[in-house]
């Protein structure tokens, strides 16, 4: 594990990447690969956005993530997902 690690850092790159995956368009595929790829969007961005909300602390090299599942409308993930309609929640 490098020195310079910062789980601070690794947290924002997660978020960046919920940020991404909520803005990325769905590319023109329809039937069941429509499906598939709006389902992993899905996931990959409640995954991302959850790591990205959570502190995370390095002690004695061990990487401790906290990540707070309580209902909060305010959470990233309690907005609507990729590819819902709006006022859906995730």
């Amino acid at each position: 594990m490098p020195e310079e690690f910062d789980p601070a850092a690794m947290t924002e790159r997660f978020r960046a990447r919920a940020a991404a995956v909520r803005s990325r368009g769905i590319p023109p595929i329809e039937g069941p690969e429509r499906k598939r790829f709006v389902e992993q969007a899905q996931l990959d961005f409640m995954d991302y956005a959850m790591i990205g909300d959570a502190v995370a602390s390095l002690e004695e090299g061990v990487l401790t993530l906290r990540v707070d599942l309580r209902p909060d409308a305010d959470a990233p993930w309690a907005a609507a997902p990729p590819g819902a309609p709006p006022g859906a929640a995730g």
